[in-house]
């Protein structure tokens, strides 16, 4: 599958994102952890991908079975603008 740029950028700020799920990247996306991880290690730096990695390991709130709350408790004061989530709206 050829993702275009904003696909591609989206799936980083998606995966950079503490409160969102790799079960939410795969749903929208259709790409499983394991082919984030590849995708991040691919289009970032070195640096900036170790420092992912090391962020995101072991991290509870990136998989949805092992959250303990339903629904995120934070919400960006940012979130309004961001449109280009491929779920609408409900």
């Amino acid at each position: 599958m050829r993702m275009t740029d904003r696909v591609v950028d989206r799936i980083i700020e998606m995966a950079w994102e503490d409160r969102t799920t790799f079960d939410a990247i795969e749903y929208q996306f259709g790409l499983k952890e394991q082919e984030v991880i590849q995708l991040m290690r691919r289009e970032l730096k070195p640096s900036s991908f170790r420092l992912w990695r090391k962020r995101v390991q072991g991290r509870a709130t990136k998989h949805q079975a092992k959250r303990d709350f339903v629904k995120g408790r934070f919400k960006c004061t940012r979130q309004k603008s961001i449109s280009n989530n491929n779920i609408a709206k409900r």
